[in-house]
């Protein structure tokens, strides 16, 4: 049976299967230890209360809510924003809508809107056509949800242009932006985050991934909604104790994690020439890479992870012939080296 490395993947592999199985790094592991705490249940948790206070600022939110994952924050977002019997805008491929296990038609009694996000966004006039469907005994819509970066489609960031396009055919809609890797979008885009979320009325991001935090997810927006969100968060089981000794390491991530992620786009690029190198006829363009991740097809999926797995490289896939690698703060520059040549050897 494989060990587990100090870098925490099983030992002698180099893991791209996701950005969330990176480690605390040693700096996280020390505010852990050295975290204040309090009973969050009671809003006592000083060190989650900063975290609030600092992820809000960040994405210019009035207020944020410590969740811990992704999953709730996208959920409790749901539940706050969008009417039960009602419809909820958002792309095919979205986390939410795909990877999430139903749980906004169990959590939030919606349905979704679903349009075409093949190349990880989608326009106004889908938004538009959503909303003229009800005129033809269709659900009403009360919610538009978008996902920055967009993970399926290999990380592709949305542009501030198309954002704000968005936020002008949804008129007086809320918007939800599930910016799980928002940080890997504002330094992919050079947008800051704030600018970004700013067509949104909640935003949320992971620190789990690809900021290397052990666990916990932000979601931000006006102070009612967020207060509402508490509650839902309750109802969910989400609520948390002294979970300052995890709001520690969020903090760390969210102060020293984010510029480094211009590293992991760049070592994601030699990944996507290498597949593009290996098989051309599959479309993939490294100029195009964004950020830190690659999807491709190649004609036998599962024999690629296979291969690679038997050369020391984790991979995953998202869907049936698809192929996802990602890039992270526990993969260097040797790891990539081996990861470029069992692409290259590949079947």
């Amino acid at each position: 049976m494989a060990t587990l490395g100090a870098m925490g993947a099983p030992s002698g592999f180099v893991d791209l299967r996701s950005d969330t199985v990176t480690r605390p790094t040693p700096e996280m592991r020390r505010a852990m230890a050295e975290a204040e705490v309090g009973d969050d249940g009671f809003g006592e948790d000083p060190t989650v209360t900063e975290l609030e206070v600092v992820y809000a600022e960040r994405v210019g939110k009035a207020a944020a809510l410590f969740v811990p994952s992704g999953t709730m924050a996208n959920q409790v977002a749901l539940r706050v924003l969008a009417a039960a019997g009602t419809a909820v805008v958002a792309g095919r491929r979205q986390h939410l809508v795909a990877y999430e296990f139903g749980a906004a038609a169990r959590n939030a009694g919606i349905q979704f809107h679903t349009v075409d996000d093949e190349g990880g966004r989608f326009g106004p006039q889908d938004v538009t056509n959503a909303l003229e469907l009800a005129e033809y005994h269709q659900p009403s819509v009360s919610l538009v949800c978008i996902e920055n970066t967009h993970m399926a489609a290999g990380g592709v960031p949305w542009a501030l242009d198309e954002l704000r396009a968005l936020r002008a055919a949804a008129g007086d809609l809320p918007i939800h932006m599930d910016g799980a890797r928002l940080f890997n979008a504002e330094v992919a885009t050079g947008a800051s985050a704030a600018a970004m979320a700013a067509v949104s009325t909640t935003v949320m991001t992971c620190l789990s991934k690809g900021l290397c935090a052990p666990v916990g997810s932000v979601l931000a927006g006006p102070e009612a909604l967020i207060a509402a969100g508490r509650v839902e968060r309750k109802r969910l089981g989400g609520a948390m104790r002294q979970a300052g000794v995890i709001a520690a390491a969020g903090l760390v991530a969210l102060r020293t994690m984010v510029d480094r992620l211009v590293q992991d786009h760049a070592r994601a690029r030699r990944l996507a020439e290498a597949v593009a190198e290996r098989w051309p006829s599959l479309g993939v363009d490294p100029a195009e890479i964004a950020t830190n991740i690659v999807v491709f097809a190649p004609p036998d999926a599962r024999g690629v992870v296979e291969h690679l797995g038997a050369h020391g490289v984790l991979a995953d896939m998202t869907a049936p012939g698809t192929v996802r690698l990602v890039t992270h703060h526990d993969v260097d520059d040797d790891g990539i080296e081996r990861a470029l040549l069992a692409i290259s050897k590949a079947p």
